[in-house]
């Protein structure tokens, strides 16, 4: 692999199995790197921490009848991040399209939700983004600075230039997002409250109708789209969130074969004895159970 220099080798590797690069069908990214973290911090740490609980929970997935240790998974680590936002998020980009550009589906573990431009950007131009998250990030500055993790979804919409973003779970904004919403071309929300009061089945109708036409699909999960009474040590958390129950049936209700790589972002494990860490590696396991699933049926 070219850019096998940035990167640290690490252990336990995600799900304890490594395949070799060349054989793989999926390849996990860490990305340790939290640096415009505004309330809490600590996202860099969840990479090792979710990997150590993907080695303590069962891998099988009713949901699919798939079991991620049948997977061909390569770990390439954790990449080598710079305090420079912009610095990490280039080696990021490079590295996701040297993994996409081999024919590999792609899995990203932050780290803050700021990596998901990088990725973004690798994938190109006219991607559908599913985003998961209590935020909607579209502020276009946050004390002072354009590109953090408050930001960093406006930025992904002017610079990655997707088809369309759709933000799932969102419970906390501001009147400037809201108006940016308003007039901007291709970006919608669904709030919990009106995923309670509506139903699964309704929210999961208009995320697919959404999604129509859209060749690749890109999903960003920022835990903290989870209530914290099931995900307490996020980064950011907020009231009125989903149970994993809920998340994981939207992700099965809109999953099909053009999803292409995902992120998982916001754990910050220290703010918690392990629960949040294992929710977390539980959702990448069902996700990647999801892609396996297709990759066969395609």
């Amino acid at each position: 692999m070219k850019y096998k220099e940035l990167f640290t080798s690490i252990s336990p590797s995600f799900v304890g199995s490594q395949r070799p690069f060349e054989e793989a069908d999926y390849v996990i990214v860490g990305v340790p790197f939290d640096s415009t973290s505004t309330y809490r911090v600590g996202a860099r740490f969840a990479p090792l921490a979710i990997r150590e609980a993907s080695l303590n929970i069962e891998t099988y997935s009713f949901r699919t009848n798939v079991d991620v240790e049948d997977l061909r998974v390569h770990d390439l680590g954790d990449l080598h991040v710079s305090l420079e936002v912009e610095e990490t998020l280039r080696r990021l980009e490079l590295v996701s399209k040297e993994v996409l550009d081999a024919g590999k589906k792609l899995a990203v573990i932050g780290g803050e939700h700021t990596i998901s431009l990088g990725v973004a950007k690798a994938l190109g131009e006219g991607i559908a983004v599913v985003s998961f998250d209590a935020h909607l990030d579209l502020r276009d500055e946050f004390m002072g600075k354009a590109l953090t993790h408050t930001t960093f979804m406006r930025r992904l919409y002017e610079q990655a230039r997707p088809r369309c973003i759709m933000i799932i779970g969102v419970r906390a904004v501001c009147k400037e997002e809201l108006a940016y919403v308003e007039r901007s071309d291709g970006i919608s929300f669904v709030t919990t409250r009106r995923m309670a009061k509506e139903g699964i089945d309704a929210v999961v109708n208009e995320v697919v109708r959404f999604l129509k036409g859209a060749k690749r699909i890109y999903l960003t999960i920022d835990v903290d789209v989870l209530d914290p009474a099931y995900a307490p040590a996020v980064q950011n958390p907020e009231p009125e969130g989903l149970d994993v129950r809920t998340l994981l049936d939207v992700i099965d209700g809109i999953f099909n074969e053009r999803v292409i790589a995902f992120d998982l972002v916001e754990v910050a494990p220290h703010y918690d004895m392990g629960t949040t860490s294992v929710q977390a590696a539980k959702v990448a396991f069902e996700t990647l159970c999801q892609m396996e699933k297709w990759r066969k049926e395609s």
